[in-house]
C-alpha cells in the first residue's frame, strides 16, 4: 500500500504523549533563505489560526502531555499576538523556545517577552561573514541585526542557542562560525547541515557540501570540542552530519507519531515540520481535538510501531533503532513514503542518493544560482508544478 492508502494498520505500540510540540506560527519571513524547509507554495497556503485558536491549541496539547514548546514560522516574530501567546504558554506550564532569525525582534519587544514567560531562545545565523550572511538571507544588514539581538539576548540572561544550517556555501568556514558563536557566547551551537526538503530540495545541487568539505568541517568541529572541553567551557557543539553522506537513516523524530507534534499556520497537524509534502490527507485542529489527531488519526497511525514496513526494512535488525528511516526522504526519493528510507545502503533506492553525492563532487555550476526563497517566486514554482 502506497502513502495515501487509507487502511492504516494498527500500531505495534500504543503511542506515548507528543511531549514536544512545534507551534509554526506563520509561514511569513522577512529572510529568503534558500535552504528554507517550509512548503514551496507557502504563499498560497490557508489561512493562519487566530490568538484564540492557537491558545486552545496550545491547551489541548499540555493535556495531552507536551511539555516542551517551540514557537517557531517562517518568522514567528511576524505574528503581533506573540507575546500574549508566550503568556498563554507559560500559564499553561511550557518550557518555551523561540525560533527566530531575530529580525524584528528589538529589545523592548525581548523585555515583554521575558516578562511573559519566555525561558529560552533560539537564533539562526547564515554564515560569519557579514556579506555571505546577507546574500544567503537575502536581506541587507541582516547579520548586524541578529548579532546585536544575540548579544541583547544574552545581557538578559536568557539561555541561547545559535543555529547554523551548513551547506557547501559555508562550511569551508566552520572555524570561524564556531568562534562567532562562542564571542556571542551560546550555550549551544547547532551546527545542522542541510537536510533537503522544501526548499532545500529544491537547490540541492548547490547546496549539498561535497565529502572532502564535510571530513574538513567534522575534524575542526572535534578540534574544537576537545579544546572547549579542556577549558571546562560550558557551550554545545552540536554537528549533525548529512544523511546524504550516511549509509544508515537516523531516526528521523524517534519515530513517526512518537514524540513530537507540530502544528501548522493554518491548523494542519503533522508528526514532523515536512510531512505535509505526503500524499496523506493530515487532520486539521479546528476540525478535530488534538486526543483524536495525535491517538486516533490515520495519519498519525499510518507509519506507527512495524507492522507497516516492506522488506527490507521489516526484517532489518536496527528498525527498532532508525525506524525505516525519514518517511518523507523515502517518499521525495522513490515515490513511496512507505519504501526503506533511500539513505540506508540497504534501500534498492541507494542509488539516487550516490548519485547526489556524485553530483557534489562535481562542483556544479548551480552552485551559485540559489534560487531564493520569496512569494513571487514561491507562487510561480507552485504554478509550474
Amino acid at each position: 500500500m502506497n502513502a495515501s492508502g487509507s487502511n492504516c494498520a494498527e500500531p505495534a505500540f500504543a503511542p506515548g504523549p507528543p511531549l514536544w510540540l512545534l507551534a509554526e506560527l506563520t509561514y511569513r519571513c522577512p529572510l529568503q533563505c534558500p535552504y528554507c524547509s517550509n512548503p514551496l507554495d507557502f504563499a498560497g497556503q490557508g489561512e493562519e489560526l487566530s490568538t484564540a485558536q492557537w491558545i486552545e491549541a496550545l491547551r489541548q496539547a499540555r493535556e495531552l502531555g507536551a511539555a516542551q514548546l517551540g514557537f517557531s514560522g517562517g518568522e514567528p516574530l511576524l505574528r503581533r499576538d506573540l507575546v500574549e501567546l508566550i503568556r498563554a504558554a507559560h500559564e499553561l506550564g511550557y518550557y518555551t523556545n523561540l525560533i527566530t532569525s531575530g529580525i524584528g525582534l528589538g529589545e523592548a519587544r525581548l523585555d515583554a517577552f521575558a516578562a511573559a514567560g519566555l525561558d529560552h531562545v533560539q537564533i539562526s545565523l547564515q554564515a560569519a561573514d557579514e556579506a555571505l550572511n546577507d546574500r544567503l538571507a537575502g536581506s541587507r544588514r541582516a547579520f548586524a541585526r541578529k548579532l546585536a539581538m544575540a548579544r541583547a539576548v544574552r545581557a538578559r540572561g536568557l539561555p541561547m542557542v545559535l543555529n547554523v544550517v551548513v551547506h557547501r556555501h559555508n562550511i569551508d568556514d566552520i572555524g570561524r562560525i564556531i568562534e562567532l558563536c562562542l564571542e556571542l557566547e551560546a550555550d549551544a551551537v547547532e551546527l545542522a547541515t542541510c537536510q533537503f526538503y522544501g526548499w532545500a530540495r529544491l537547490n540541492r545541487a548547490g547546496l549539498l557540501p561535497s565529502r572532502e568539505q564535510l571530513a574538513r568541517a567534522e575534524r575542526i568541529t572535534g578540534e574544537w570540542r576537545a579544546k572547549l572541553a579542556a577549558r571546562r567551557h560550558p557551550c554545545r557543539l552540536i554537528f549533525v552530519v548529512p544523511d546524504y553522506h550516511e549509509e544508515r537513516p537516523k531516526a528521523c523524530m524517534h519515530g513517526w507519531g512518537s514524540l513530537f507534534l507540530a502544528i501548522a499556520p493554518d491548523g494542519t497537524a503533522l508528526p514532523c515540520h515536512s510531512a505535509r509534502q505526503l500524499p496523506l490527507e493530515f487532520p486539521n485542529v479546528r476540525e478535530y481535538g488534538l486526543k483524536h489527531i495525535w491517538y486516533d488519526s490515520p495519519a498519525f497511525n499510518r507509519f506507527r510501531g512495524f507492522d507497516w514496513m516492506p522488506e527490507p526494512c521489516r526484517s532489518c535488525a536496527e528498525r527498532e533503532r532508525d525506524f525505516g528511516g525519514c518517511r518523507c526522504q523515502a517518499f521525495l526519493l522513490s515515490g513511496d513514503a512507505s519504501n526503506a528510507d533511500p539513505v540506508c545502503s540497504k534501500s534498492p533506492h541507494h542509488d539516487k542518493i550516490l548519485a547526489a553525492r556524485r553530483e557534489a563532487e562535481r562542483t556544479p555550476s548551480a552552485a551559485d544560482r540559489l534560487i531564493l526563497r520569496n512569494a513571487r517566486t514561491s507562487r510561480l514554482i507552485a504554478r509550474a508544478r
